[in-house]
């Protein structure tokens, strides 16, 4: 490939480098492949040069390379997006854990600098629709040979992506107890391990509680195994400390054996695993009573995906095993991640403020006020957009009222909104957005514009759209897509809030994004919910997603 200053006479077909501002709007995208009527507007706007690239014989497009490496990396139950800027994100199609050939995706990163693959960290806990991976090209082309390699390293072996599926298990507990143990820490510790089982898919059987003595556990494991138990586990009233303590060796009456005792994590060192006959049985360590992250949260992720977890997994478990909370690095364990931590502190989250128009006077659905129109379980349409937008990290959240504002607010009574009036609503939208964006906290870094007659948009889908905003990195305009459409809401970086305040009439913001077109990143959605809005009676009709309830 040829990169640099191209003169126009040598341009036809080469790639632009830099996005082009022309007199009279006109801008031609960074990427673009420049075609004569490109050029000619280039040069009726008195330009000689441009910074491009020429592909040479035997390049690949930075898109085509893209494409390649996915399909080279896709296994089931992994989907892709399309590619574009010469990216493509792999996502999870189902709940389970990532396991990685970490191996394999270091010797594609050293191929070449022109290719990289970024992952989420070993075994993570991954949901529907997740990211777990992304593939960007770095230069506009790659040399096919290079491209070759590539494919060949990824294809080599079993897939080096995959997402093993949490397996709906059914768990038998074995709780036993001591003279003097508080009633209210053994229902503290059912509860916890039910949580842990139930977010993984899995049921807890009727628990099982005996007396922390050998021969009471080990029937108290063989009535679980009867009842169908596909794991056991064993929470003891006084912490396991040896083998051949309470736990374990009810495991070996009951005609198993024990694989490992104490793995090197903290919390959860005293952790034993075994199994009787193909049933896995795991002795929790006394942290388990708890919901904060420890080492059986890793142990049991494994087992309900059906990833082995043998003795030297588990001694491999010390790099980022230290989850303990200490006086210099607090961490708040309740809302850790059920995966290892990276080696590096996560960057502070960024705040991004949520603005919900709702000052329309509705005038295709006239008399009627959209907003207030109720779903079949009595919830305005308004109540419901607010009710998805707060189910996402999007904070604070700004409603901006116009048209009959005291019954708006009165829809929202109890909702933990702002809300900015727009005296001058009727002179259309560009008028609620100015009275929103005047609301905003001076501390937001980015402003989430959402439209008050979409309800089908899910605070799942806004967090995909928070997930992918970084101004740093090019992405500061977050528009959301349903097959290549673009719709709502949209993610504007705080640095295009002088340009949104200069917009008059019943207009919004989104032709701005083709003037910043080397700004904005595309987040396709799996749904057609973000391109849904509703504004008459008979769409809301038709609605049948509005039947079940915001989450």
């Amino acid at each position: 490939m040829i990169f640099g200053p191209t003169p126009l006479e040598e341009a036809r077909g080469a790639i632009l480098a830099h996005t082009v501002r022309l007199p009279g709007g006109r801008v031609i995208k960074k990427g673009s492949v420049l075609d004569e009527g490109a050029l000619t507007a280039l040069r009726e706007a008195g330009r000689r040069e441009v910074v491009a690239a020429r592909l040479e014989t035997g390049d690949v497009p930075e898109d085509e390379a893209a494409d390649r490496v996915a399909e080279a990396l896709r296994a089931p139950l992994v989907a892709r997006s399309r590619a574009s800027t010469g990216r493509v994100n792999l996502f999870a199609e189902t709940a389970g854990l990532l396991v990685l050939d970490a191996r394999r995706i270091d010797r594609i990163n050293a191929v070449d600098e022109s290719v990289t693959v970024a992952t989420l960290p070993p075994y993570a806990v991954v949901e529907p629709r997740e990211m777990i991976a992304t593939i960007k090209i770095i230069p506009f082309a790659v040399p096919g040979t290079v491209l070759q390699v590539v494919e060949a390293v990824a294809r080599s072996g079993a897939p080096a992506l995959q997402v093993k599926p949490f397996r709906p298990l059914q768990v038998g507990l074995v709780f036993t107890e001591l003279p003097g143990l508080k009633e209210s820490i053994m229902e503290g510790a059912v509860e916890a391990t039910r949580a842990r089982i139930e977010a993984l898919r899995g049921t807890l059987l009727p628990v099982e509680r005996c007396r922390h003595e050998e021969p009471a556990v080990a029937e108290a494991l063989n009535r679980l195994k009867r009842a169908g138990a596909e794991l056991l586990l064993i929470a003891g009233a006084s912490a396991v400390v040896d083998r051949r303590d309470v736990g374990p060796a009810a495991i070996v009456r009951a005609g198993g054996t024990v694989e490992h005792f104490g793995m090197p994590v903290d919390p959860g060192n005293l952790i034993c695993t075994g199994r009787i006959g193909d049933i896995p049985a795991f002795v929790l360590p006394g942290c388990a009573r708890s919901p904060k992250l420890n080492g059986f949260d890793w142990v049991l992720q494994r087992t309900f995906a059906g990833v082995p977890v043998t003795p030297r997994d588990i001694m491999a478990m010390g790099v980022g095993g230290l989850l303990k909370e200490i006086e210099t690095r607090p961490l708040p364990r309740e809302q850790a991640p059920k995966t290892p931590p990276p080696a590096t502190a996560p960057r502070r989250p960024r705040k991004i403020a949520a603005l919900v128009l709702a000052a329309g006077r509705s005038r295709r659905m006239a008399p009627l006020n959209k907003l207030l129109v109720t779903d079949p379980r009595g919830t305005p349409m308004i109540a419901r957009v607010v009710d998805n937008v707060l189910a996402s990290h999007a904070r604070p959240v700004i409603v901006v009222t116009g048209h009959e504002r005291e019954r708006i607010e009165e829809a929202l009574t109890g909702r933990p909104v702002l809300f900015a009036h727009a005296e001058d609503y009727a002179e259309g939208l560009s008028a609620s957005l100015k009275a929103g964006l005047r609301a905003l906290p001076p501390d937001a870094e980015g402003v989430l514009v959402c439209l008050g007659d979409m309800p089908l948009v899910t605070g799942a889908m806004i967090d995909r759209l928070l997930a992918a905003f970084d101004p740093e990195e090019g992405r500061a305009i977050v528009m959301p897509t349903f097959r290549g459409k673009q719709g709502n809401p949209m993610l504007w970086s705080r640095e295009f809030v002088p340009e949104m305040m200069a917009i008059t009439g019943d207009v919004g913001a989104r032709h701005l994004a083709g003037t910043h077109a080397d700004r904005v990143v595309e987040v396709e959605m799996a749904s057609d919910a973000v391109l849904r809005d509703f504004d008459t009676t008979d769409a809301l009709k038709a609605a049948a997603g509005l039947a079940a309830p915001a989450r």
